[in-house]
């Protein structure tokens, strides 16, 4: 075995435990921070009370709006946050304190209630712990990036329990390849990963799901539910895309800002508790079998509106969560109403996660991913990940369509061509 091919192997493994330490912390730090925004303060442990009350609802998210807005103005006027995929696929330094401190304030934001994701804060952390790592080995540029991308995508399966849909998401999403040696390296880093992580992130949610009989019936259904993924889907990225200011916000407007976005989706939790995105599993947030068809429906309009809220701010956070918690809420709504409003019953859980399995492919581009991701999110019966498939991909074909007939519609432009 050639050195180059040794270094790697024992590159695979540090960066896998190190990947499954980024997603340890970041879990523990995301914990700590929601109990004590939603729990308790100090005069309230010393009392015993450990319940959060309305007023705290509201003002937490606040403050740790503004504390986040101030770690942000100060880290941004001095250094920029690079993107991470960028800078992985483009083979430039990893800016390991920069990406700590930027990912720290990201599990701050979301532990105190923002409705953003919680897996952009541990893929930044294990790529910025990998690197340091690996740094003093005599790795090739394409090494280097192979072991970086699927150590960010090992932060991602560490949080969520997911190991292969970590290694998809290093593979499919940010390599783009489906070369052996990535896969291979993407599958054991996510595993090991997981393993050093799962004593924290490791949670079980039973629900009530569907006889496997019905497989065939809910396969066929997630065909119908496509069209209204691709909506979801498709609005939910342009939302996201026009809330995104055009250059980094790097003033001091920042702490007004995500402090006033952190107030209103407080003051919102108050009677809807399922908003703020403050780090707990999709399973809590449309999944509940005592939700009400309008609660599904005012979850499904202000989830995406609320993170644009804080986007817009200036605010960095991973777009999973709200977009699973949206198309979640989609299906929810269906199903909801099918059971209200017919003498047929269907599966809420199981509908809304294939609804959300379809959305998730069309904001992702990744259909294969997005249903193997959900599946081993929800942990549901392994036939379910036929219907989650079926709508990941059919949505996605619609998506396919869609583009190449207005392609084909689009008149070429021959100015300054020669006849």
């Amino acid at each position: 075995m050639t050195r180059r091919n040794l270094e790697f192997c024992c590159g695979i493994i540090v960066i896998g435990l190190l990947a499954g330490v980024a997603g340890l912390c970041t879990t523990l730090l995301l914990r700590f921070v929601e109990h004590l925004t939603y729990h308790y303060t100090f005069g309230m442990l010393l009392a015993g009370v450990t319940d959060s009350s309305p007023v705290r609802r509201a003002v937490g998210p606040m403050i740790g709006g503004a504390l986040a807005g101030f770690g942000w103005w100060m880290l941004r006027r001095r250094t920029e946050v690079p993107p991470l995929t960028e800078t992985i696929l483009n083979h430039g330094p990893i800016p390991r304190l920069t990406m700590t401190i930027d990912a720290a304030l990201q599990v701050l934001i979301v532990g105190s209630g923002a409705s953003l994701g919680r897996e952009g804060a541990p893929r930044q952390f294990a790529a910025a712990l990998g690197d340091l790592g690996t740094s003093r080995w005599a790795l090739t540029p394409r090494d280097r990036e192979i072991l970086l991308a699927c150590g960010a995508g090992a932060g991602l399966a560490a949080v969520y329990s997911v190991p292969v849909g970590g290694a998809l998401f290093a593979t499919a999403i940010i390599l783009k390849t489906w070369h052996p040696r990535a896969v291979g390296t993407a599958l054991i880093t996510s595993s090991l990963a997981v393993a050093v992580a799962s004593p924290v992130t490791h949670e079980s949610a039973p629900l009530d799901w569907p006889d496997p009989q019905l497989s065939y019936l809910l396969a066929a259904f997630a065909v119908v539910l496509a069209p209204l993924a691709l909506g979801v889907g498709l609005a939910f990225n342009r939302i996201m895309a026009r809330a995104r200011p055009a250059t980094v916000t790097k003033s001091w407007v920042l702490i007004p800002a995500i402090a006033a976005a952190g107030l209103l989706i407080g003051i919102c939790s108050i009677r809807y508790a399922e908003l703020p995105g403050n780090g707990k599993s999709i399973l809590t947030v449309s999944l509940n079998s005592g939700m009400t068809l309008g609660v599904a429906v005012v979850i499904l309009f202000l989830k995406p509106l609320l993170t644009a809220v804080f986007l817009r701010a200036g605010a960095v956070g991973g777009m999973l969560t709200p977009a699973l918690a949206t198309g979640a809420a989609m299906g929810s709504v269906v199903a909801l109403a099918i059971n209200t409003w017919t003498e047929h019953h269907v599966s809420v859980p199981a509908v809304s996660l294939t609804c959300a399995a379809g959305v998730l492919a069309i904001t992702q581009r990744a259909p294969i991913w997005a249903a193997i991701f959900v599946w081993e999110l929800a942990r549901p019966p392994w036939w379910l990940l036929v219907p989650f498939l079926v709508a990941a991909v059919a949505a996605h074909s619609f998506r396919l369509l869609i583009e190449r007939s207005r392609a084909a519609r689009t008149p070429v432009n021959t100015a300054g061509l020669n006849p």
